[in-house]
């Protein structure tokens, strides 16, 4: 009897582990681009130049019974370097979302989701003959927190809806506060608004094509109500081999409270912005 105990009890950690791991799912892609151009003696002209870029985008998600956790983490940094302009940042985001949901029916939970969104290294604006700093780790940095119901057909697809969301700008130096909407000399700005965040998250031609798009956006109760606040993340990659991929990044924002700027330092209104870079490297893909 005390053996049959003992050999229960020593079964116990293992059975419980693996139900642990049953209940977690994950999923992600990796990789750094290379690209490089030189030209000798070239009679057409052109410059020397060398762009590279690290990315990691990745997703933890746990679902058991009528709980579900889904976490998501991207962060890319590159640069980029020609012969005048030296090295030059041309990609740096760092995005946290984390979303707690219970499940009141076969497709759709009430939910609560924290998200965060900054960049990691110093930004500059090149116009002007001296480069002027205009963005840093949380220079500018964004905090949603907010409760609604998520919509979820399947594992792939999410459309989130919230009527009560918090949204945070913050700045960790008053020098940048009126370029990112801030009063002057505040390092935070709180808004009450609603928000929506819709996730697509597919693997396709047996697992070698990984497409992955975040679309996230808010209005506040405010007078500007309706004036709609847009960040839209776009991944896409291409195993060509098991390490060699083809990438598609792009990201495109609005936000009316970020100003744009002329040279002469006129405040002009806000515009939309949109970056993308496509590149070729190694990848790992988990």
């Amino acid at each position: 009897m005390k053996k049959t105990l003992f050999f229960l009890a020593a079964l116990l950690p293992l059975s419980l582990s693996a139900q642990e791991e049953s209940a977690w799912s994950h999923s992600g892609l990796a990789g750094v681009n290379f690209s490089q151009t030189s030209f000798t003696n070239w009679s057409e002209g052109g410059e020397n130049s060398i762009a590279t870029n690290v990315y990691f985008n990745g997703s933890l998600n746990y679902k058991e019974g009528k709980n579900a956790w889904d976490n998501d983490l991207s962060a890319n940094y590159g640069l980029n370097y020609t012969d005048a302009t030296k090295w030059r940042k041309n990609i740096d985001n760092l995005n946290l979302s984390s979303k707690f949901g219970r499940q009141i029916s076969d497709k759709l939970y009430y939910a609560a989701l924290l998200d965060f969104k900054t960049q990691m290294g110093y930004g500059y604006d090149y116009s002007s003959d001296e480069r002027e700093l205009i963005s840093k780790f949380l220079v500018p940095g964004y905090l949603n927190i907010s409760v609604g119901l998520d919509y979820k057909p399947n594992d792939h697809l999410s459309v989130y809806y919230s009527p009560v969301s918090g949204k945070m700008t913050m700045v960790s130096d008053t020098l940048f506060s009126t370029r990112y909407g801030l009063d002057a000399g505040k390092k935070t700005r709180f808004e009450l608004g609603s928000s929506f965040k819709g996730t697509v998250n597919y693997s396709l031609l047996n697992d070698k094509l990984t497409v992955k798009s975040t679309l996230d956006l808010f209005t506040a109760y405010d007078d500007s109500f309706g004036m709609i606040d847009v960040n839209w993340d776009v991944l896409v990659g291409l195993n060509v081999t098991s390490l060699l991929t083809v990438t598609f990044q792009s990201t495109l924002k609005y936000d009316d409270d970020i100003k744009t700027f002329a040279d002469d330092g006129t405040v002009h209104g806000a515009k939309v912005q949109f970056k993308e870079i496509l590149g070729v490297g190694l990848s790992y893909k988990f």
